[in-house]
């Protein structure tokens, strides 16, 4: 514990956003598995960007999200599983950009059925998968960049006393 506070202290990433991630990663992985595994149509159907039926889709991004759950919680790989949560989370603003420039403009069934299970809109599960893409996306490359600064023996921005009257 007291390695993570010199650690931190020396402007490099703080392991919380990482097991946060983690949660949020393992959470959807999980909805996606059930969600493709269920007997809606809507799942044959085509995805129009990718080209694969929806199942198979959430099936491949549900077993990525795990892997990369799996290393920001059980591994120490701090570095790798920031590269991979920033890796997944611009892949799913690329794919999202994709599909409103071919004029998709429906919410993203990203949640699976855990949307209707939690009596959640399409558009409400859509926003809530909207403000966790941009929470990984952020998060990482902020982080990342963190480390860039710490390896190139920049200071941190925040001084690690302002750090934790910030953080608390």
């Amino acid at each position: 514990m007291s390695n993570d506070r010199n650690s931190l202290s020396a402007g490099v990433e703080r392991p919380w956003f990482i097991r946060s991630a983690g949660v949020v990663l393992a959470s959807t992985a999980v909805a996606k598995a059930f969600s493709a595994i269920g007997s809606a149509r809507a799942l044959d159907a085509t995805d129009p960007l990718i080209g694969i039926p929806f199942r198979q889709l959430l099936l491949v991004i549900g077993l990525a999200e795990l892997l990369i759950a799996f290393f920001c919680l059980f591994t120490d790989r701090r570095r790798l599983s920031l590269l991979a949560i920033a890796w997944l989370a611009t892949s799913f603003l690329v794919y999202r950009l994709g599909l409103w420039f071919i004029g998709w403009h429906h919410p993203c069934a990203c949640m699976g059925s855990l949307a209707g299970v939690l009596h959640l809109t399409d558009q409400a599960a859509d926003n809530i998968m909207k403000g966790l893409l941009a929470y990984l996306l952020i998060g990482s490359y902020g982080m990342l960049f963190r480390l860039w600064r710490a390896a190139r023996g920049v200071p941190a921005l925040v001084k690690p006393a302002e750090e934790s009257v910030l953080a608390g």
